[in-house]
C-alpha cells in the first residue's frame, strides 16, 4: 500500500556467546568463531548434553547498578544491555517531544526460568517468607520490555510478544508494523532469552531435542550437516532501534537497512515438530515476499533459522525450493546459529540485526562446520567461510514450536 510509512534500522545491540557487543558479535562471525562451549551455569555431570551456547563474558555493571542486577533474571540483564548498545549505536534523542512515540516490542520466549527454580529452593528450604518481593517481576517475560521502557522514557505501545523461538522476529515484525501503520515514530525491538538452566537442559534433553557431541562443542551445532543431531542451547539478546525513515534521514542517521517486508503463519501440525515438507515455512516467505511486493528471484540471501535438528534443516530447505523455484540454487543460504547456537526467543532478534548488518556491510555470515551436506540439502549454504557479496534484498527464518512461523525482509539503504 501506497500510504504506509517506510522503516529503516538505524541501531543494533546484540549481545551472544560470540561477546558483547554487535562489533564482537560480527567480528565472530566475520572470524568463524562458535561461541559454544562446555556447560558452567549448571553441573553438567547431571545431563547427557554438556555443551552450551553461553555469553560468558558478560558484566552487567557496565548497564546496571547491583542493587537492580539482584532484582532482575538473567533475560532482563541481556535485554538492558543490548538495549543500551542499539540506542547508542542509533543516536536517538528520546525526550518530551517525542517520548509518546517510541515504542518497546521486547520478548521472551520462556521468561526467568531460572529466577523460578533459584525462588523454588529458597521457597522450599527457608519457607514462604524469604522469597523476594522482587520475585515476579524479575521473572515475567514482558518485564524485559518493560524495563526498557522505563530506562529511556518510551512511552509509546510497550507490548511483549512470546512466541517460542520466534518472539524475537515477532518483536522485530511487530514493531515495524506500529511504525508503518502510524502508531509509533521509533521503536526498540527485538528478543532477549537465558535459559541455561536445570530446567530447560532437561526439558530439552527428555525431548531428544540438544546435541550431545560433547567432545568437539565448537563442531555440535552444524545445521544441514549429515551429522547433525540437534541444536545447542544457547543464551543472549538481539534489539533493533526502528525510526520511521524520513524522520531517520532528516536526523543524519546511519541506516543499515530498511525493513520492506513481514510475514507470519502457523503450521497447524504438532506442538514441536515442523511440517514436514515446510508448508508453513514456504507460507510465511511468500507472505513476507508479498508485503514487501517484491518477487522471490529479487532475494540475494537468506538467513535461515537452520537449528541443526534433523527435521528442522529439511523442512526449511523443502520450503525454500517451494518459493523460489531454480532461484533457490542461485541465492545464498546459510545458518549463524552454526556459530551461536540456538537463542531460542533471543534468535530471531539477533538475527535480525546480523541481517542488518550483512546487508549494509555487503557480506555473507558463512555456515560452520557444514563438512558432508545431508540428503537433499544441496542449495549454497555459505560453507565455513563468509562472503563479500551483493546484497540488496535478504530475509530471515524464525520458527518456533506450536508451529509459529515469522519471516522479515530487508533491502539495502
Amino acid at each position: 500500500m501506497s500510504d504506509r510509512r517506510r522503516v529503516v534500522v538505524t541501531g543494533v545491540g546484540l549481545v551472544s556467546p560470540l561477546g558483547v557487543g554487535t562489533e564482537a558479535t560480527w567480528s565472530g562471525l566475520m572470524d568463524g568463531r562458535s561461541g559454544v562451549g562446555p556447560l558452567t551455569r549448571v553441573d553438567a555431570d547431571l545431563y547427557t548434553t554438556k555443551i552450551a551456547a553461553e555469553v560468558r563474558d558478560f558484566d552487567a555493571e557496565q548497564f546496571m547498578g547491583r542493587k537492580e542486577i539482584r532484582r532482575v533474571d538473567l533475560f532482563i540483564q541481556f535485554a538492558l544491555a543490548a538495549a543500551t548498545l542499539a540506542h547508542e549505536d542509533a543516536g536517538l534523542v528520546i525526550d518530551d517531544a517525542n517520548r509518546d512515540r517510541v515504542a518497546t516490542v521486547v520478548g521472551s520466549g520462556m521468561g526467568g526460568l531460572p529466577l523460578i527454580e533459584h525462588m523454588h529452593g529458597i521457597w522450599r528450604d527457608r519457607g514462604p517468607r524469604r522469597v523476594s518481593p522482587f520475585f515476579i517481576p524479575g521473572l515475567i517475560a514482558n518485564m524485559a520490555s518493560g524495563q526498557i521502557s522505563i530506562r529511556f522514557g518510551a512511552r509509546g505501545p510497550n507490548t511483549c510478544p512470546t512466541t517460542a523461538c520466534t518472539t524475537g522476529l515477532h518483536g522485530v515484525g511487530d514493531a515495524f508494523r506500529m511504525i508503518q501503520h502510524g502508531y509509533a515514530d521509533a521503536a526498540f525491538a527485538g528478543g532477549t532469552e537465558a535459559t541455561t538452566s536445570d530446567l530447560a537442559l532437561a526439558g530439552f534433553g527428555a525431548m531428544k531435542a540438544l546435541s550431545v557431541r560433547n567432545d568437539e562443542p565448537a563442531k555440535a551445532s552444524r545445521p544441514w550437516d549429515k551429522g547433525r543431531d540437534g541444536f545447542v542451547l544457547g543464551e543472549g539478546a538481539g534489539i533493533l532501534v526502528l525510526e520511521e525513515r524520513e524522520a531517520a534521514l532528516g536526523r543524519g542517521a546511519h541506516v543499515y537497512a530498511e525493513i520492506v517486508g513481514y510475514g507470519m503463519s502457523s503450521d497447524a501440525y504438532h506442538v514441536s515438530a515442523p511440517e514436514p515438507e515446510g508448508d508453513g515455512a514456504a507460507r510465511v516467505m511468500r507472505a513476507a515476499l508479498d508485503d514487501a511486493g517484491l518477487a522471490p528471484e529479487t532475494v540475494d540471501y537468506v538467513n535461515a533459522h537452520g537449528t541443526s535438528t534433523p527435521l528442522g534443516d529439511i523442512a526449511e530447505v523443502r520450503a525454500v525450493k517451494r518459493v523460489f523455484g531454480d532461484h533457490a540454487y542461485r541465492l545464498a543460504v546459510s545458518s549463524t546459529k552454526s556459530s551461536t547456537g540456538h537463542l531460542l526467543g533471543a534468535a530471531g532478534g539477533v538475527e535480525a540485526g546480523i541481517l542488518a548488518l550483512a546487508v549494509d556491510r555487503q557480506v555473507l555470515p558463512a555456515t560452520l562446520n557444514l563438512d558432508e551436506p545431508g540428503e537433499e540439502c544441496d542449495l549454497d549454504f555459505v560453507p565455513h567461510e563468509p562472503r563479500e557479496a551483493k546484497v540488496d534484498v535478504a530475509l530471515t527464518n524464525s520458527f518456533g514450536f506450536g508451529g509459529t512461523n515469522g519471516a522479515l525482509v530487508m533491502a539495502r539503504a
